[in-house]
């Protein structure tokens, strides 16, 4: 989805870092052989997600949807030498994928991949995280947000996407439409809740970012 006229958005891109080699290829190859491609976080909002990161420079992430693993690998360029990052998805049959692409990158002994339900996951897991993306099933992202926050430290990073959910959050929304109807829920949450300060970034399918501040 495109905020801004596509010869702006062109522009843009042409003035900002470029997409790594590895994650080309990686795209590539999820086009090729990979259901719904347009899940890939793509080269724009991936720029974004590595810049974060290295504001961030986390010694802990989590990543909710792993998919095949490009927004890992985005996450994981400002991760500390030191640190970990944890990404979790349901889907068995993209594990062997995903290990491929994280063990040609620089991170590949720092990436734990965890396959199953993030609600079961999530609370076995005993780090403290800086950085948490958020990009899995849309009616679970407020319970996952519940989820992870006794485990985020204090100034920590929590990323959500989707968010605008192809501006579907300002039409009139069907009472059957589970996803849509989560996420106009979710993103009051954000903004609601004193745990964190919220900005709701126009970026492709909308970035939130969340700050936690207690």
């Amino acid at each position: 989805m495109h905020f801004i006229p596509e010869a702006l958005d062109e522009y843009v891109m042409a003035h900002s870092e470029e997409e790594p080699p590895l994650l080309q290829q990686l795209t590539r190859e999820t086009y090729q052989k990979i259901l719904q491609p347009r899940m890939l976080s793509g080269p724009y909002q991936g720029r974004i997600l590595g810049m974060i990161s290295k504001l961030v420079a986390p010694t802990n992430i989590l990543e909710i949807g792993t998919y095949t693993g490009y927004s890992a690998l985005c996450l994981a360029e400002g991760l500390q030498k030191n640190g970990s990052l944890h990404t979790i998805d349901v889907n068995e049959e993209l594990v062997d994928f995903q290990r491929k692409y994280f063990d040609r990158s620089p991170w590949g002994s720092q990436i734990i991949q965890h396959l199953g339900d993030a609600t079961e996951i999530i609370p076995t897991l005993d780090q403290k995280f800086d950085l948490v993306f958020v990009d899995a099933d849309k009616p679970n992202y407020a319970k996952y947000f519940e989820l992870v926050m006794p485990k985020m430290n204090k100034g920590g990073v929590i990323l959500s996407d989707n968010v605008l959910w192809s501006g579907k959050v300002i039409e009139k929304v069907k009472s059957d439409d589970e996803s849509t109807l989560a996420l106009i829920d979710y993103n009051r949450l954000l903004k609601n809740d004193p745990r964190v300060e919220t900005v709701l970034l126009p970026i492709r399918d909308g970035l939130t970012i969340s700050r936690v501040v207690i």
